[in-house]
């Protein structure tokens, strides 16, 4: 999930009141005269301890889904665990991606739906998932369905890399063979594809 310094509605919570807030969010700050326009995730984490947003991006599929779901970040002590959802900065951009191992000061880090692994620096993560709202339910990561999810999808990474591979070959072969685009028509036509 990489949340890019457009603009993105924030949700965040003020004690036991969830306030709405729509505010730009810019990366490195600013100002336009004497009016400021940036709200960074950083702050509103410094501010209240929490932060809820709506997702962008594809990287944490199938768990959670672009403009669809929202996600609960709070602030933590110490270090995150494996299996730990990590918000970090990677340069001007938000990422929220999954834990896989500690290193000495760095967390090795992939996203659900992503095949490249990640070292992120201690200092770069901000905050942690700790729960969230898909198809209108809100989950909580200490579920045993959630738990048993997060250990299943690392676990089966091998496959879904094989998976990947068998379906760039064949697609090759397909477009060598010029049945590529007929098949993506007729798939389109049935309904199978977008």
């Amino acid at each position: 999930m990489v949340i890019t310094g457009k603009r993105c509605r924030c949700y965040c919570f003020s004690d036991t009141l969830l306030r709405y807030v729509q505010p730009l969010i810019y990366p490195m700050g600013g100002k336009i005269g004497n009016r400021q326009l940036m709200t960074t995730f950083e702050e509103i984490l410094s501010r209240d301890g929490r932060l809820i947003y709506k997702t962008r991006g594809v990287s944490m599929q199938p768990m959670l889904y672009q403009n669809r779901d929202l996600v609960i970040i709070e602030t933590f002590e110490g270090r995150l665990k494996p299996y730990d959802v990590a918000l970090y900065k990677r340069g001007r951009q938000y990422v929220l991606h999954r834990v896989l191992s500690l290193g000495d000061g760095i967390y090795y880090i992939r996203g659900d739906n992503t095949y490249m692994m990640e070292t992120v620096p201690d200092g770069n993560v901000l905050g942690v998932l700790t729960g969230f709202v898909r198809k209108g339910k809100q989950h909580s990561v200490t579920e045993p369905g959630y738990r048993f999810y997060s250990r299943f999808w690392h676990k089966i990474y091998p496959l879904r890399v094989f998976r990947l591979r068998i379906r760039s070959k064949l697609r090759k072969v397909l477009a060598k063979l010029g049945l590529l685009e007929p098949l993506k028509r007729i798939l389109k036509k049935a309904g199978l594809r977008k």
